[in-house]
């Protein structure tokens, strides 16, 4: 299916709505009925037809098709949250006594789920080194029923050969689900690899404007019809008719945003590379990343979020660099218009960072939609302080 016939046409029924070009917004909570057969037919099909916007609404239902398409499966549920869309995925196909194994150090709250809240009603997760598909297989047991990945993380950025590790689970009969935020449909797309569940936290790319928080699971209709029937209509964790209208409408320019960001962040990385005060650069298309070939192969190009360290181990100088920057914001999330960083220094506070793995040095990076000279010209003068 054409890229810009799914984002500018698929599920956009305009003789519906007056020929407008943008859909229209249907904020009703419910939807009424001639008769009460069409009641009955709409309650029997209610992960098709609108009864209650809990379950469907007309302006979620073309995202849904639009992003479905995106990523190249038959259906997709959206969200509240990344985190929601997760963890529907992983809770709709584990029961009492259920075993995951997944990569380490994902998505710190994909973490929490399985190490913190699951094991209260009995599941359990080992944790993994991803980088070798082999140690997905070694950690199996005969509890095992879900294979997670996330390729790559987006701290340090390993990758998990994704073909390797369905190969893997297919063999053993298991499900995989990955979360595939960092690429974007546009550069990865799983399902294409075998993965059976696909989840995005759609606050960062797919939206691309830093306005509303969402997540997509993206599957083969009879899974999202499961998982709409228990996990998505029983927990509710649903996105607005507004918020789905602002994603159909960041989606509009997702192709350009994310060819606009891969160029500004390699312009960056060349400068980053060759500065002094740069001790290494965590970056799955630049040529240092031990997964260099690996990123090539799977992924079409590079995107904007990337890891620094700094050649120092001194908290004030690490700070100091980080306050002077005025064009880099400090702020968590990534994916919109705007260049930001995150250092793990301000999460000194927040943890026990005695048992953390993070270098208190490293600084993630998100390269937005800025001019590339006037973000260099900042990073420029955040290093003369320090």
């Amino acid at each position: 299916m054409d890229l810009s016939y799914i984002i500018n046409e698929l599920g956009e029924d305009r003789e519906n709505y007056y020929r407008s070009v943008s859909p229209p917004i249907m904020m009703s909570s419910n939807f009424c009925f001639d008769n009460i057969k069409d009641m009955q037919e709409s309650l029997e099909f209610e992960h098709e037809i609108p009864f209650y916007t809990r379950g469907v609404n007309p302006t979620t239902a073309i995202l849904q098709k639009k992003i479905a398409a995106l990523e190249k499966t038959e259906d997709a549920l959206i969200f509240a949250s990344g985190s929601a869309a997760i963890g529907a995925a992983v809770m709709a196909n584990l029961s009492q006594g259920d075993h995951v194994v997944c990569v380490e150090k994902p998505y710190s709250w994909t973490n929490k789920l399985l190490n913190q809240l699951l094991p209260r009603f009995g599941v359990t997760a080992t944790m993994v080194d991803g980088t070798d598909p082999k140690n997905y297989e070694r950690a199996i047991r005969p509890s095992t029923k879900i294979l997670y990945l996330e390729s790559p993380n987006s701290w340090t950025f390993e990758l998990q050969d994704i073909e390797a590790v369905v190969k893997i689970a297919k063999k053993h009969g298991l499900l995989t689900i990955i979360d595939n935020s960092y690429a974007s449909p546009i550069n990865m797309n799983p399902a294409e690899m075998g993965v059976d569940i696909v989840t995005h936290s759609a606050s960062k790319y797919l939206n691309g404007h830093s306005d509303l928080v969402a997540g997509v699971l993206c599957a083969t209709k009879e899974m999202t019809t499961k998982i709409f029937k228990s996990e998505f209509m029983t927990l509710g964790g649903i996105i607005s008719p507004m918020n789905a209208w602002l994603m159909l409408r960041g989606l509009r320019t997702l192709p350009i945003r994310m060819e606009r960001t891969e160029k500004s962040t390699a312009t960056i990385i060349d400068f980053l590379a060759s500065h002094e005060k740069v001790g290494k650069i965590y970056y799955p298309f630049h040529p240092s990343h031990p997964q260099y070939e690996l990123a090539k192969k799977q992924m079409k190009q590079g995107t904007g979020q990337f890891t620094i360290q700094l050649k120092t181990e001194n908290p004030d100088e690490i700070i100091r660099f980080c306050d002077s920057l005025k064009t880099f914001y400090l702020a968590c999330s990534w994916g919109g218009h705007e260049s930001l960083i995150f250092p793990a220094v301000a999460m000194v506070t927040s943890m026990n960072y005695k048992n953390a793995t993070t270098p208190l040095n490293m600084i993630r990076f998100y390269v937005g939609l800025e001019e590339t000279d006037y973000l260099i010209a900042d990073l420029k003068q955040a290093f003369d302080k320090i």
